[in-house]
């Protein structure tokens, strides 16, 4: 009996070590976004943070993909959300915040300085952070929309993070790829943005 019992301990003190080891070597992907990314309209397996999963999974990586996107959010946000994030820090972050900023006329400045203080805190706590940039539709012309879309490449060379210039590339537009309110991403949308994302992290998994 004791002899069994022992290995009773034995083997569950294995499992344990094993568990415990699977878990170090799970390594985090958060991405922190508005309704693009939470999948407005779209089913949680075709979001693109889903198929990142997938393709992180394909690859042998052993990286879990977490969305935090919340529809109709803005930039001002963003610091609330990524203290919320580093409860349980990341490895990497992906701040993808700001489209609702330029289609509500809101102040670049505002945003910019919003998602400022948002990557400062991810820095400070040792986060890789990818930053995804934003353009806005043709219709929206003049001073507003080049100081909108300078935010981006701007907070990136400041702080020296890796910049996605622009989530929506080859997706914006084209009306295949979006739902009939011409901004959301379609299941086919979704793809292409992941497609356009893991160009820029898969050397980071």
């Amino acid at each position: 009996m004791k002899t069994l019992v022992l290995l009773l301990f034995s083997v569950m003190g294995f499992a344990e070590t094993v568990s415990s080891t699977v878990s170090k070597n799970t390594q985090t992907l958060v991405i922190i976004g508005d309704s693009i990314t939470e999948g407005l309209g779209v089913k949680t397996e075709d979001t693109y943070p889903a198929v990142l999963q997938i393709k992180a999974q394909e690859a042998h990586k052993n990286w879990k993909i977490m969305n935090h996107g919340i529809s109709g959010s803005t930039s001002a946000s963003a610091l609330s959300r990524v203290r919320w994030v580093l409860k349980t820090p990341p490895q990497i972050a992906i701040l993808a915040l700001g489209a609702n900023d330029g289609l509500r006329g809101l102040s670049p400045e505002n945003t910019e300085t919003n998602l400022d203080q948002a990557i400062t805190l991810l820095k400070n706590s040792k986060v890789k952070i990818f930053l995804a940039g934003m353009k806005m539709p043709p219709n929206y012309r003049g001073k507003f929309r080049d100081e909108f879309e300078l935010i981006f490449p701007k907070l990136a060379k400041k702080h020296q993070i890796k910049l996605i210039p622009f989530l929506l590339e080859g997706v914006a537009g084209i009306a295949e790829l979006n739902q009939k309110d011409g901004i959301h991403p379609n299941a086919k949308g979704h793809a292409i943005i992941a497609d356009t994302i893991y160009k820029y992290i898969q050397q980071e998994l």
